[in-house]
């Protein structure tokens, strides 16, 4: 239980709900107990009148007595009914009480690790798939709030119903009350066992429906691929073995299923045999009445159902434990992305980086290598390399998805660690190379993140980004609601919604991470035209592996490998025909090219 003691702040908060709960899992069940006496009493009046009812045999009195045996049985019946009445009304108020409380701590459970989630850097994201951190929120969390409902609650009634009844048993034929429980908890534990082996062969198949899931969605998000190839041959075998897996799976389950209610059945029986036995010879030697079997028998009856769930409460706890270990696990992850100072000021731009080393620490690559520069505010810089050169690591930083391992980036001539991280972020436009858009309108996309925008503001924005004419092609306009991912727009669309999110901001800093890598040479001297009188006044870093992305900086940096192996502006890095020169000439045969082509 040591994983499961996370939960006791939930199960104090909400501790009027457990109270209220107990008090009316304490009242149902003395509603449930209460028709046995009455059944017995009702066995040993009839039985008790048998003999002067034949003795009264030829007169009138017989017709008088059985009319009172009637009347006698009717208000057993009632009673009954009432009894039957009042325990449905507080099984329901049960209900409402501990399942309503395990609903408020999903909730609340779900939201903690949501906003956990949201707080974690970068790298925790790096480490830990999509799926797994899902399965975490909402299949391990499921099982949490298994036994902070039905285990709670049929954990509360079992205890009850055995503090009340048990004793009240033994009272009445301490013998017959052995003999009349021996079988359940044998019941118990084989309960115990089968219900492991359900739920083992369950997160089976689970995994084997998740495998079949992942290969159909990959055949038909690849059909061309397979089409082409001719392989739907093949596809279709793969399938088949896949789906066999599954059945044989399916079919293990079934037959462990059908084995749970025989044996249930079997052990009840067993019991109810033994009540029968003991109890007719208790009868027969006097220390108990008919009445008093028929009552052990409800009981037995009414025990059985809280034996076996004893069983399955201690495998859900056990569950439980396992998941909620793994929402610990996550839970306890420190995030290390936290302000020293927690310095909030208007920051100006200035960006300065000072013998700066970073690796990345789930791959341990070393990115980026003593790197040193400036740029001041309202000025711009463009970070030129090709492919792994470790452009997009220094975007990470000044944003402060993670920190350097050494040397010191600094904001203003402040150290970035004493910036509130969240007042350093909303002073920042990002367009990010792998652009990602809600399933949302492109008018929300675009006002991500920023209030108070009118629609004058957006579409300059869109406009700045050369993709306004885009948008009012559509149907919807800037109503046009994208597909996940921002699938309705081609790749070139999504990074120009991209940027005029970051454009709308009005930044201090602006950053283009290679988000233009996705459009025509034409599309971006448009787009480049329109950024140079909004990075006016800005401090813009320019991360592409283009030579024409560059030509606006007033400062260039090429990187190869993680360190600074050129730096100056356009003109000077073109007469020193460096690294610079050679990429800038490789890009300019591969255009001509590319225009003779068309031509």
């Amino acid at each position: 239980m040591k994983e499961l003691k996370h939960l006791n702040k939930y199960l104090y908060k909400y501790k009027h709900l457990i109270l209220l709960g107990l008090l009316f899992v304490i009242i149902s069940n003395i509603f449930v107990i209460a028709p046995a006496p009455i059944v017995r009493h009702a066995i040993d009046y009839v039985t008790g009148t048998l003999k002067p009812y034949h003795l009264m045999e030829g007169t009138g009195l017989q017709d008088n007595l059985l009319d009172q045996i009637f009347g006698h049985i009717a208000w057993f019946v009632i009673l009954i009914i009432l009894m039957a009445v009042g325990r449905g009304i507080f099984l329901f108020l049960v209900r409402q009480t501990i399942i309503v409380m395990s609903r408020y701590i999903e909730f609340d459970l779900k939201n903690e690790i949501y906003n956990h989630y949201q707080e974690l850097p970068l790298g925790f994201y790096r480490k830990n798939n999509t799926g797994d951190l899902m399965a975490r929120i909402s299949e391990d969390v499921s099982r949490v709030r298994m036994y902070l409902g039905p285990a709670i609650m049929y954990g509360l009634n079992l205890v009850t119903l055995f503090l009340m009844v048990i004793p009240y048993m033994i009272s009445i034929n301490p013998k017959l009350t052995l003999y009349a429980l021996i079988p359940l908890p044998i019941l118990s534990i084989s309960i115990y066992y089968v219900n492991n082996i359900i739920n083992k062969r369950s997160e089976e198949i689970q995994r084997s429906l998740s495998g079949l899931s992942t290969f159909v969605q990959e055949a038909f998000s690849g059909i061309r691929v397979i089409k082409s190839f001719v392989r739907e041959e093949d596809s279709a075998k793969n399938f088949t073995k896949e789906s066999n897996n599954y059945k044989h799976k399916n079919l293990r389950l079934v037959f462990v299923n059908a084995l749970f209610l025989p044996l249930i059945m079997g052990l009840i029986g067993l019991s109810v045999i033994l009540t029968v036995y003991i109890g007719g010879n208790e009868v027969i030697l006097g220390n108990i009445t008919v009445g008093n079997i028929a009552e052990f028998i409800i009981y037995v009856n009414m025990l059985t159902w809280p034996v076996t769930s004893l069983g399955w409460i201690t495998s859900i706890i056990q569950r439980a434990e396992a998941s909620q270990g793994r929402i610990n696990e996550f839970l306890n992850t420190k995030n290390e992305i936290i302000s020293e100072k927690n310095i909030d000021k208007n920051l100006k731009g200035k960006i300065t980086f000072e013998n700066v080393t970073f690796k990345y620490p789930d791959s341990g690559i070393t990115a980026l290598k003593d790197i040193s520069f400036e740029i001041d505010k309202g000025k711009s810089l463009a970070v030129i390399g090709t492919t792994g050169s470790g452009k997009s690591t220094l975007a990470n930083l000044i944003s402060r998805m993670y920190d350097a391992n050494e040397g010191q980036v600094r904001i203003d001539d402040i150290p970035i660690r004493d910036i509130k991280v969240e007042r350093l972020r909303s002073s920042l436009g990002y367009v990010p190379q792998d652009v990602f858009l809600f399933s949302d309108s492109i008018k929300n996309n675009i006002a991500f993140g920023t209030q108070n925008l009118t629609d004058e503001q957006i579409h300059q924005a869109a406009k700045d980004a050369d993709v306004y004419y885009n948008i009012i092609d559509f149907p919807n306009q800037f109503e046009t609601v994208l597909g996940e991912r921002g699938i309705t727009l081609s790749g070139g669309q999504k990074q120009r919604v991209s940027l005029a999110r970051a454009i709308v901001r009005n930044p201090k800093i602006l950053i283009l991470d290679d988000s233009l890598s996705a459009v025509d040479t034409k599309t971006e001297n448009a787009i480049l035209n329109s950024l140079q009188e909004i990075m006016k006044g800005k401090t813009s870093v320019i991360i592409s592996h283009r030579v024409s992305s560059a030509k606006l900086a007033d400062h260039i940096i090429v990187l190869d490998e993680g360190r600074i192996v050129e730096k100056g502006t356009h003109d000077e890095l073109m007469n020193n025909r460096g690294p610079y020169f050679e990429l800038y000439e490789k890009q300019l045969t591969s255009e001509d090219s590319g225009q003779t082509q068309e031509l």
